[in-house]
């Protein structure tokens, strides 16, 4: 009888879980598994490039790698989750009739999704680039302000959260809009952060970059402070102030995707589904997760893999090696990730670039920048072919660290 592993989703998480099982099957000569994506479209978004200009260009097709590799592929939302059926409840693309895919074995790697609804007028008048379409809809909305005259709203942009979104739209911003409004404006970007000082979410040393280059670039920081209100003409903030703006942009409140919260199991503040070393859940032998969605542990310091694609492709790894493994009863392999890097895009300033979970300043301005490219340009893009891929996907396979060579 066959067996059916069932990934949704086709971010890094999830294309790295399909590609992991898929090598494992490869490697054992079983026929009578299948590897199954299921997702809106068999496309990787590379979202930590969605704050840079022209997104339509970041959404890589994944249709002949898959098929290289003897994944099938499923268009369509996943809508329940039945685990004690061992089956998923999804809407194909473009159909309005739920179809019902089995599975013996399912990963999640769904990714997360922006909360809108903290802020009164979010949902209504903000932007975000939590996801291509977001991007898209952000990139239109320059384009339009463009063609008007230049006033205060105009020119100014408010980014509400100094997260890593945050602080990489806002010193990317001033550079992007001279280009659409003319080398003579003056846009003005304000980061609205509740941290203490700029940069609070990082290091103390790595906020002090932060600050430097954000100053070069006369990016503004409100600090201590959160926005309250938002409508199209501006924002108003908790100290009281009222800035007047036509761009807002969200880059704060991610949760786990809502697919979660379909599984009976323990969940973190974010939403994020516990999973054991092995990235199974917790009390749910036939599911697993991966990505945005799994409160996983990285090393034996206690320290937990974080929402970014530096944390997402080896958890897919091990999330897609696993769940085969349990069903040919072989060893599984523990997720382990114990080194951490951040880098960082600062506009024209440069980049910076940390080593450890301290974020120890290793490398700054264009040598940062040109690592920064060569990670998000190279080292995470999709592989080219069934080989390259296959040697990737290697969980024991040392990763390609985001190190100075």
């Amino acid at each position: 009888m066959n067996q059916h592993i069932v990934i949704i989703g086709s971010g890094f998480a999830g294309l790295w879980s399909a590609l992991s099982a898929a090598r494992l099957l490869v490697q054992h000569q079983r026929e009578d598994i299948t590897v199954t994506m299921l997702a809106p479209q068999p496309v990787l978004t590379m979202r930590p490039r969605l704050y840079e200009a022209n997104p339509a260009a970041l959404d890589f097709p994944l249709s002949r790698l898959l098929e290289a590799c003897g994944v099938r592929f499923i268009g369509g939302a996943a809508t329940k989750i039945d685990t004690q059926n061992q089956c998923i409840h999804y809407l194909p693309s473009a159909e309005k009739i739920e179809k019902t895919l089995p599975f013996t074995r399912v990963i999640l790697a769904s990714g997360s999704v922006l909360n809108r609804n903290n802020i009164p007028g979010a949902q209504e008048f903000a932007f975000d680039i939590n996801d291509i379409d977001s991007a898209r809809r952000l990139e239109d909305h320059l384009h339009t302000l463009a063609a008007q005259p230049a006033s205060p709203g105009r020119d100014t942009v408010v980014i509400c959260g100094g997260g890593l979104t945050g602080v990489e739209l806002a010193l990317e911003l001033p550079s992007r809009l001279r280009k659409l409004f003319g080398e003579q404006a003056l846009p003005r970007i304000i980061v609205v952060d509740s941290g203490k000082r700029i940069g609070a979410a990082f290091s103390e040393e790595l906020g002090n970059i932060i600050a430097t280059a954000s100053q070069c670039q006369s990016v503004e920081w409100r600090s201590e402070c959160r926005v309250t209100h938002i409508d199209s003409h501006g924002v108003e903030l908790s100290d009281g102030s009222n800035i007047a703006c036509f761009t807002s942009v969200i880059t704060a409140g991610v949760n786990a995707s809502p697919l979660a919260g379909q599984i009976n199991a323990k969940r973190d503040a974010q939403g994020r589904l516990f999973v054991n070393d092995m990235l199974c859940v917790e009390g749910e032998s036939s599911v697993y997760a991966a990505g945005d969605i799994a409160h996983a542990h990285c090393d034996d310091s206690g320290h937990t893999a974080l929402m970014s694609c530096q944390h997402a492709i080896p958890m897919g790894k091990f999330a897609g090696y696993n769940a085969v493994a349990s069903l040919l009863h072989i060893s599984p392999l523990p997720y382990r990730q114990p080194d951490y890097v951040t880098c960082v895009d600062l506009g024209e300033w440069g980049a910076v670039y940390t080593e450890t979970w301290q974020q120890r300043v290793c490398m700054t301005r264009q040598e940062a920048k040109q690592l920064k490219q060569t990670i998000t340009h190279e080292l995470i893009a999709p592989p080219q072919d069934r080989t390259q891929a296959f040697s990737l996907a290697d969980p024991l396979a040392q990763f390609v660290e985001m190190t100075q060579e």
